[in-house]
């Protein structure tokens, strides 16, 4: 049992389950932000471009009588919606974070160590003035 909770200590003090106990909590916050653009703004807008016709509440009723099942539909509608938007947003959150990041690591060429013989094509080092290969001359 000491070892299991060794084991288990060491996976939570893991920077990584950190950083994916901080992107959960966002992702809440995030989902909730997303939640409210659906339900109050691109709701209201999609019911305005279609005659005043309130998506979330279509609904199948199965049976009979005030306490009948019902199919909410349009609610499925609204989290499709709201999935769409979020799957929206994180592509492009992560393509201007990549897009930075390519500025900001600019992948930095190192100098040449070799060249080439102009006479027998070898590869030899860059500050080589005569071809150990051909045994050429070589320009500086």
């Amino acid at each position: 049992m000491k070892s299991f909770m060794k084991e288990f200590k060491e996976f939570i003090s893991r920077g990584s389950v950190m950083d994916m106990a901080v992107g959960i909590i966002i992702g809440g916050a995030f989902t909730a932000i997303v939640n409210s653009l659906v339900n109050d703004l691109v709701m209201p807008l999609l019911s305005l471009l279609t005659g005043g016709f309130d998506f979330t509440k279509l609904t199948v009723v199965l049976g009979s009588g005030e306490g009948a099942a019902t199919l909410n539909y349009g609610m499925f509608i609204a989290a499709v919606i709201n999935f769409l938007l979020i799957a929206l947003v994180i592509f492009c959150i992560i393509k201007s974070i990549n897009k930075m990041k390519d500025k900001l690591v600019k992948k930095e060429e190192a100098d040449p160590t070799t060249k080439v013989c102009p006479y027998c094509k070898s590869e030899i080092d860059i500050a080589a003035t005569r071809c150990p290969h051909c045994t050429s001359e070589l320009d500086a």
